[in-house]
């Protein structure tokens, strides 16, 4: 749903709350219009911000989206789809994507404000990440980690076990990204402590890209420029 010009104009000046929607999961769940984008928030944190989401956005510039055989992209956490908005916008990629999210207030919100716009497919799956893992025999060339509850990583997708399922998922040459909070002393210090101890430990290739606020870990250095 694109805003009316004159809205989007002002949401430069001013953010536009557009519309709550509260959840069991998220108690504080809004959607805002700022700098001519929608932006999905918390009480404490930005789940999604067009192509502002800044973390993702500085990570597929750095990836050489031209050379990798990419088809097929898995979303572990919906947003208001700010990675397929940016692809297929700003990089100019048809994927196809399927997005698993366990709230049924973001599908609602991510359909009715960005998903709609679209052109390229995106299957949405209502369901937990973990139980969707455990049985999909799919394999994906992208897949995109980014589930939070506020400012939260549940514990259950920190696991090497869980990355270890997600590194079975990829295709030969797929890439993960797995999105991780560093904008406070204490986020930075606990994503250092993962990505040396858990994340190389299943994959010992990996890299990350700093995005001043949220790293994302990449199984794959190679993949980038």
């Amino acid at each position: 749903m694109k805003p009316p010009r004159w809205k989007s104009i002002l949401s430069y000046v001013m953010e536009w709350h557009m519309e709550s929607a509260p959840s069991s999961i998220n108690p504080h769940l809004y959607v805002s219009l700022s700098r001519g984008r929608y932006q999905l928030a918390t009480a404490r944190a930005i789940y999604s911000y067009g192509d502002l989401y800044e973390n993702f956005a500085r990570t597929f510039r750095r990836l050489k989206l031209d050379e990798e055989p990419i088809e097929n992209v898995l979303l572990l956490g919906l947003g208001l789809g700010s990675v397929p908005y940016m692809l297929e916008n700003v990089f100019k990629k048809n994927y196809h994507y399927t997005a698993v999210e366990i709230d049924d207030s973001v599908i609602y919100l991510a359909h009715k404000y960005v998903l709609s716009d679209l052109r390229s497919p995106v299957e949405v799956i209502c369901t937990d990440a973990t139980a969707y893992i455990q049985q999909c025999t799919e394999t994906y060339d992208l897949i995109a980690m980014d589930i939070f509850l506020d400012d939260i990583i549940p514990d259950e997708f920190q696991s090497v076990a869980y990355l270890q399922r997600l590194a079975g998922m990829l295709s030969p040459r797929g890439i993960l990204l797995y999105n991780r909070l560093s904008r406070t002393h204490e986020d930075l210090k606990t994503t250092r402590v993962f990505y040396n101890e858990v994340f190389r430990t299943v994959f010992p290739d990996a890299t990350y890209q700093d995005a001043g606020g949220n790293w994302v870990l990449v199984n794959r250095g190679d993949a980038f420029k």
